[in-house]
């Protein structure tokens, strides 16, 4: 994978679903510093989670009905396999950075499934959660080896 797709992807802020006492997003990045004690990470980042998303396949701008229309279907799909999904949003942090990608976090899929979304989706990569450990995984094989591993850290933003 080009090393500066790879920074991008390790960078993204991603505003997650927080607990109902703070109502406040959850905002975290991948590219944080080893964390010794997961038990002093937020709640959910200690929960298996998956992140994914429809928008774009393969990088490839789409207008935003049609790519509205694969995020519903993502979500149908994920629904209908009885997984229980929240609302998420991707961004960089940029000064001038214009790119947000709405995506699903999903609780507790295994990442043999997860990684077949993906693929489906025609998703570079996604996000997969374990044990307050993300990974990146490659489900685009164009992009790299596919189901290639990249292991990040979490970074809680403030």
């Amino acid at each position: 994978m080009d090393q500066h797709l790879l920074r991008q992807y390790l960078s993204t802020v991603y505003e997650l679903p927080s607990s109902s006492e703070t109502r406040s997003p959850l905002r975290v990045s991948l590219d944080g510093d080893i964390v010794q004690d997961v038990s002093s990470l937020p709640e959910l980042l200690t929960r298996p989670f998956t992140l994914l998303t429809a928008f774009n396949p393969r990088s490839m701008l789409l207008p935003r009905k049609v790519n509205e229309g694969r995020h519903s279907v993502l979500r149908d799909m994920l629904i209908l396999g009885c997984y229980r999904v929240e609302q998420c949003v991707g961004y960089e942090e940029e000064p001038d950075g214009t790119w947000r990608e709405p995506a699903w976090l999903v609780h507790d899929m295994g990442r043999e499934e997860a990684c077949a979304f993906g693929r489906v989706f025609r998703q570079n990569t996604i996000v997969v959660n374990r044990n307050g450990r993300p990974e990146l995984i490659v489900t685009d094989p164009t992009c790299d080896e596919l189901w290639k591993t990249f292991v990040g850290n979490w970074r809680v933003r403030g």
